[in-house]
């Protein structure tokens, strides 16, 4: 495991950023919960790269992608961005491949309306997981 650690003075900038950990000859995958203008993806894919990884891809569950997000993630030294489908792209792009959540929201709605367990679901596809489905 590897921790970016970045400092922000304003919203939207990064002061700095520091690796922390060896990333030398890795495959990496940055894991965040919200995509907002992609700089910092960016801004991290390049300096994992420059530390020596053999790749860089991001999970990211909400693309938000706004201002000039595309085209930062179009100039990164990402390989991949993996988003889920709970905000519309405005457009499609050649490193973002987005995932359906559509049929796990379906199914929770449904649970909770008839008072089923929702914490099953995550079991359910932690066990599919395990079994490589």
């Amino acid at each position: 495991m590897v921790i970016c650690d970045k400092h922000r003075k304003r919203a939207n900038e990064i002061a700095s950023m520091v690796v922390i950990g060896d990333v030398g000859g890795k495959e990496i995958i940055l894991i965040d919960d919200i995509c907002d203008t992609g700089g910092t993806l960016a801004k991290a894919s390049n300096l994992l790269m420059e530390k020596g990884a053999k790749s860089v891809r991001a999970l990211c569950t909400h693309p938000v992608l706004s201002g000039k997000a595309y085209e930062n993630i179009a100039n990164s030294s990402l390989t991949e961005l993996v988003v889920c489908d709970t905000i519309p792209l405005k457009q499609t792009a050649p490193k973002i491949k987005v995932l359906s959540v559509a049929d796990l929201f379906a199914i929770a709605i449904r649970n909770a309306y008839e008072n089923r367990s929702i914490t099953s679901l995550f079991i359910h596809s932690q066990l599919k997981a395990k079994r490589g489905e």
